[in-house]
C-alpha cells in the first residue's frame, strides 16, 4: 500500500532511542528523509543517520530556545518538513509513590515529557502555519490511560499529552487548514533493546500481560508502523485527534 511519504521530510525527536530508531527506519523504508533528533545519544544518532541517509540534530527539548531551533534546523537539513513525531521522553526508573515523590522529580519528569512535547508541537505547528500542511504524531503511553503506580509523574505527563494537548492541538491545527493533522500513539509494554538486554522472566511477562488480549509484549516496530500510518495523508488524511493504543488489547494494570 502506498503511504505517499516518499520524498517527504520527517523529524523524529528522541530518534536514537529504542522506539525512536524503529520509527526512523520505518519512515526511511517509505522513502522519506529523516532528521534524527538526540540530546545525549550523539553516536547512535549519527550512525542511524548514516544508515538511513538522514541527518542527526542535537537539542535539549526542555530549553525553549533549543526546542524552537530544532524545526528550522530540520527544514535546513532536509529541504522540507512534512511530518514531526514527538517521541522524546524520559521514564524515571525509581518506583516512588506520590507521598514520597520530590517536587524536583515531578517537575523534571513533566519537563522532559509534557513540556518537551508541547515545545516540539508548537515549533512544528508554527512551521505548518506557513506551509498549510503537516502531520504531527505525539507519542504517549498506556500509563497516561491506566496510570502507573510508582510513576504518577510519568503517567500525568503522558496523560496530558494524549488528552488535553492532543485534543486541543488537533482543533487548533484545523484553523490552519484541513491539511494539518495531529494524532497520537500510546505504546504499552514494549521490548526495546535496553529492556531486552536486561531480560524479563516468565512471571514478570505473565503479570504485565494479564489484562492484555494478546499475551505478548510489543516490539518497537509495532509502534513505528502505526506512527507511519497516522503520519500518512494517503492512509489517514481524514483522521485527527485520534489515539492508537499499541498495547495488545490492554485493559488495565494488576494492582498488588
Amino acid at each position: 500500500m502506498n503511504t505517499g511519504l516518499e520524498g517527504s521530510g520527517v523529524l523524529v525527536t528522541g530518534g536514537a532511542g529504542g522506539i525512536g530508531t524503529a520509527i526512523v527506519r520505518a519512515f526511511a523504508a517509505e522513502g522519506a528523509r529523516v532528521a534524527i533528533h538526540y540530546h545525549t545519544s550523539g553516536e547512535g544518532a549519527a550512525a542511524l543517520a548514516a544508515e538511513t541517509g538522514g541527518a542527526a540534530l542535537r537539542a535539549d527539548l526542555t530549553v525553549e530556545d533549543e526546542a524552537d531551533g530544532l524545526v528550522p534546523a530540520a527544514v535546513e537539513a532536509l529541504g522540507r518538513l512534512d511530518v514531526c513525531v514527538a517521541n522524546a521522553g524520559v521514564w524515571p526508573t525509581e518506583d516512588e509513590p506520590v507521598w514520597g515523590m520530590s517536587l524536583e522529580r515531578w517537575n523534571a519528569t513533566l519537563a522532559a515529557n509534557l513540556t518537551a512535547t508541547f515545545l516540539t508541537a508548537r515549533a512544528f505547528l508554527r512551521h505548518a502555519a506557513g506551509t498549510g500542511t503537516g502531520s504531527l504524531v505525539l507519542v504517549g503511553s498506556t500509563a497516561g490511560i491506566f496510570g502507573e503506580a510508582g510513576h504518577s509523574d510519568y503517567a500525568a505527563a503522558k496523560g496530558g499529552i494524549i488528552t488535553g494537548l492532543l485534543l486541543s492541538a488537533k482543533n487548533e491545527a484545523a484553523r490552519i487548514g484541513p491539511g494539518v493533522r495531529v494524532n497520537a500513539v500510546a505504546p504499552g509494554w514494549t521490548v526495546t533493546p535496553m529492556i531486552g538486554d536486561k531480560g524479563l522472566d516468565g512471571a514478570h511477562i505473565e503479570r504485565v500481560t494479564a489484562t492484555m488480549a494478546l499475551k505478548k509484549l510489543g516490539r518497537p516496530e509495532d509502534v513505528a508502523a502505526h506512527v507511519v500510518v497516522l503520519a500518512s495523508s494517503e492512509l489517514s488524511g481524514h483522521v485527527s485527534g485520534h489515539v492508537v493504543s499499541v498495547s495488545g488489547g490492554m485493559e488495565g494494570r494488576l494492582v498488588p
